[in-house]
């Protein structure tokens, strides 16, 4: 496995990426295409509606599904950058950073963290910005 980098730190799922979003989209258009074709036939009508509306309801759960553990993710890693500062310099974060931006925070080495999360604080950083000006690169293979 190769030492993860700012190239490579987006971590993809193969089965829920592409397979389940592919048959999810696929299914989608499918019931689109049959709601559209049962438009003359009112016995199917019924049928073709609910299956649309059951295929919308799939893929709002797919985004949620994503959505919701980054949250949880995100609120850890906040717990955590918190804490490394605090022990690297007795004090928490500054309280202007955003949660995105102390989430690309925790890439930084040891050695650059904390003049980088003042760096990022001070000037706005992107939290892209901020995954570019590591240099010592701290991997994070936990989050999917």
């Amino acid at each position: 496995m190769t030492p993860q980098s700012y190239a490579n730190h987006a971590q993809i799922v193969p089965m829920f990426h592409r397979v389940l979003f592919g048959l999810i989209a696929l299914t989608l258009i499918g019931s689109c295409v049959n709601l559209y074709l049962s438009f003359g036939d009112h016995q199917r009508l019924y049928s073709a509606s609910l299956i649309v509306v059951l295929n919308v309801c799939m893929v709002i759960l797919f985004f949620f599904c994503r959505i919701f553990p980054l949250k949880a993710q995100d609120r850890a890693i906040r717990a955590e950058e918190n804490l490394r500062h605090l022990v690297q310099t007795g004090k928490l974060l500054d309280p202007r950073l955003s949660v995105l931006q102390i989430v690309a925070l925790r890439f930084a080495s040891d050695g650059e963290f904390v003049a980088l999360a003042q760096r990022a604080a001070e000037e706005g950083l992107s939290p892209d910005a901020i995954k570019r000006a590591v240099k010592e690169w701290r991997a994070d293979t936990y989050r999917v």
